[in-house]
């Protein structure tokens, strides 16, 4: 092989011709199937209509809870105004009864006037008791800081220390809420 040259050997397919791929070479050469362009395109537009469809019944619920909201607010309103124009409702007779007492004050009939404070005192004490507010028992009782304020603090012969031995303003409570604690002098 010294002065001869050799040739580049070409494929050659079955039938022995130079330059045509075999069958082996197409099967490997060959791409996976894709779906066509207008294949595409159909899936693209469904996905967008589904989204579409979603984003409409999202602001659908966000309209439908946003419109709650709104109604739960007005009804809540509304149910406060109600309850205090129930209140006021109980708190005209003791309104009236304050004028009379004033009436009375006024052509110096002390013994009216003290009869109607007293009984306009009891008015309101009804009213504000039939909407369930209530004293808070203090006066002996022991000290708690949950519904007592001590403003001072005395030693008291014969009483035990950490007690109540005066009310200075009285307390009251609506259920377990505390309105107003008791104002209260406490013996050391």
């Amino acid at each position: 092989m010294t002065g001869e040259r050799q040739d580049e050997v070409l494929p050659q397919d079955g039938d022995g011709e130079l330059g045509s791929p075999s069958p082996d070479d197409a099967a490997v050469t060959a791409e996976p199937a894709e779906p066509a362009a207008e294949e595409l395109l159909a899936r693209l537009q469904d996905a967008e209509r589904e989204h579409e469809k979603v984003m409409d019944d999202l602001r659908r619920v966000a309209a439908d809870f946003d419109n709650y909201r709104k109604r739960v607010a007005r009804e809540q309103a509304q149910l406060y105004a109600r309850a205090g124009e129930r209140l006021a409702a109980k708190l005209l007779p003791v309104l009236d009864d304050l004028e009379r007492a004033l009436d009375a004050a006024e052509h110096h009939e002390e013994a009216k006037v003290l009869e109607g404070v007293r009984m306009t005192k009891d008015a309101l004490a009804g009213v504000l008791g039939s909407e369930g507010v209530e004293e808070i028992e203090a006066d002996g009782s022991p000290f708690d800081p949950h519904v007592h304020e001590a403003l001072l603090a005395q030693p008291v012969e014969g009483v035990e220390p950490g007690h109540v031995i005066q009310v200075i303003q009285r307390g009251y409570r609506m259920g377990d809420v505390v309105l107003r604690p008791a104002r209260v002098v406490v013996s050391e």
